[in-house]
C-alpha cells in the first residue's frame, strides 16, 4: 500500500504542476500567441509567399523605334509570365538610373533599324541588360526572354514573307542576336548578393534585441522606480538608452563591411560616406522598433519572442533570402513596411551599384518615415508604461 500511495502522491503532484503551467500560460497571453502565431506565419510565408522561380519581374524597354516589329517584340514580352514592361524610358541614361534605383531588373533595347535589318536577313543584335545583383531572379527570366522573342520575331517574319508559321519554323535560321549583359555581378558571384544582405541582417537582428530588453529590464531588476523618480522626460529616457546602441550598431556594421571589402571582395562603388549615413537611419529605425516591444512586454522572455515575430518576416519578406519581385503582391506590400527591405535595396545599391542620392530618394524616405512612425509609438507606449 505504501508503494501504491507513493506512486499516487507522484502523479498526482505531476498534475498539480501541469495544471499551474497551463494556468500560467494561459494569463501568460503574448507567450501562447506566439506558439499559435509562430507556425502558422511560417506556413503561410514558406507556402504563399516564398518563390524560387520569380514571375513577372520589372523590365524596361528601350526602343529607338517604333515598328510592327518592335509591337510584336513588346507583345511577347507582355505575355509571359517572366517579365511585367513597367516603364519605356526615352534614353540609356534614364534606363540606367531605373536599374540603379532597383526598379526595374531587365533593360531591353531595341535598336534603330532592328526592323529593317531583320528584313534583310542582317540577323541584328538586340541587348538585355539584367540586374545580377540577386543571380536566382535574373537567370531563368534571361534564358525565357531569348527563346520568346525569338519566336516572336520569326513567326513576324513568316507572317510578312507568307509563309505558314508552323512549316519550316524550326529550321529557320537565326533572325537576330541577343547580347545579355549581366550588371554589376557578372560572375554571378554569391558572396556578393549575400553580404551586404548580412549586414542589414545582422544589424536589424541585435538592434531589436538589445532594445527589446531595455525596459523590461528595468522593471525586472526594480530599476524602474529610480528612473521614474529622477526629472527626466519619456523622449529623454528613450534617446539615452537608444544613442550606446548607435554606436554599437555602427561599430557592427564597420567590421561586416571590412570583412566583406577584404575577405570577400565586395566592390565599394558608391559613396561611403552615403553608406554610412543611411546605416545610422537604419539603426535608429531598427532601435525605435525594439523600444516599443520592450513597452509592449512585460518580461524578457515576452520582449525576445516579440523580436523573434517581427524578425522572420523581415528576413523572409525582405529580399534577403528570396527575389522580392518573385512574392505575391500582399507579400511586397508587407515588406514595404520593414526596414529591411528599403536598406537591402540602398546597401546593395551603394556598394555594387554606385548609386546616389537621387537614385535611393524613395527608399530614403520610405525608411525615414518608418523610423518616425516607430518613434512616435515608442515615445508614447514609454509614458503609458510609466503611467
Amino acid at each position: 500500500m505504501s508503494g501504491a500511495s507513493a506512486v499516487g502522491g507522484f502523479f498526482r503532484r505531476v498534475g498539480a504542476m501541469m495544471r499551474k503551467e497551463f494556468l500560467q500560460l494561459a494569463r501568460d497571453r503574448i507567450s501562447f500567441a506566439t506558439m499559435i502565431s509562430i507556425p502558422l506565419l511560417q506556413l503561410v510565408l514558406f507556402g504563399y509567399a516564398i518563390n524560387t522561380t520569380p514571375r513577372h519581374l520589372p523590365t524596361a524597354v528601350l526602343a529607338y523605334e517604333n515598328t510592327s516589329l518592335t509591337r510584336s517584340i513588346l507583345a511577347a514580352i507582355e505575355n509571359t509570365k517572366y517579365f511585367a514592361v513597367v516603364a519605356h524610358p526615352t534614353s540609356a541614361a534614364e534606363a540606367d538610373h531605373l536599374m540603379r534605383a532597383g526598379d526595374v531588373s531587365f533593360i531591353v533595347e531595341i535598336p534603330a533599324g532592328f526592323e529593317r535589318s531583320v528584313r534583310r536577313g542582317e540577323s541584328p543584335s538586340m541587348l538585355v541588360a539584367a540586374d545580377a545583383t540577386d543571380p536566382v531572379a535574373s537567370g531563368s527570366a534571361v534564358a525565357a526572354l531569348r527563346g520568346l522573342i525569338e519566336t516572336a520575331v520569326r513567326r513576324e517574319r513568316f507572317a510578312e514573307e507568307g509563309g505558314p508559321s508552323g512549316s519550316g519554323f524550326e529550321t529557320a535560321p537565326p533572325a537576330f542576336q541577343i547580347i545579355t549583359h549581366a550588371r554589376y555581378n557578372p560572375a554571378a558571384v554569391t558572396q556578393l548578393n549575400i553580404v551586404p544582405g548580412l549586414l542589414g541582417t545582422i544589424l536589424t537582428m541585435t538592434m531589436l534585441i538589445f532594445t527589446a530588453l531595455s525596459v523590461t529590464r528595468e522593471i525586472e531588476r526594480g530599476t524602474m522606480e529610480t528612473l521614474l523618480a529622477m526629472p527626466i522626460r519619456p523622449v529623454e529616457v528613450m534617446l539615452g538608452k537608444i544613442a550606446p546602441y548607435v554606436l554599437v550598431g555602427a561599430g557592427q556594421a564597420s567590421m561586416i563591411v571590412l570583412a566583406g571589402l577584404f575577405l570577400f571582395d565586395v566592390p565599394m562603388i558608391g559613396s561611403l560616406s552615403l553608406l554610412t549615413a543611411l546605416t545610422v537611419l537604419f539603426i535608429v529605425a531598427n532601435l525605435s522598433i525594439g523600444y516599443t516591444f520592450s513597452t509592449l512586454a512585460q518580461n524578457q522572455l515576452q520582449a525576445v519572442q516579440m523580436t523573434f515575430m517581427y524578425f522572420l518576416p523581415n528576413i523572409l519578406l525582405s529580399g534577403f533570402m528570396f527575389p522580392f519581385a518573385g512574392m505575391p503582391e500582399w507579400a511586397q506590400w508587407i515588406g514595404e513596411t520593414l526596414p529591411l527591405t528599403h536598406y537591402l535595396r540602398m546597401v546593395r545599391g551603394i556598394l555594387l551599384k554606385g548609386a546616389d542620392v537621387s537614385d535611393l530618394l524613395n527608399n530614403i524616405l520610405a525608411l525615414s518615415a518608418i523610423m518616425l512612425v516607430a518613434m512616435v509609438i515608442a515615445v508614447r507606449r514609454f509614458r503609458q508604461t510609466l503611467d
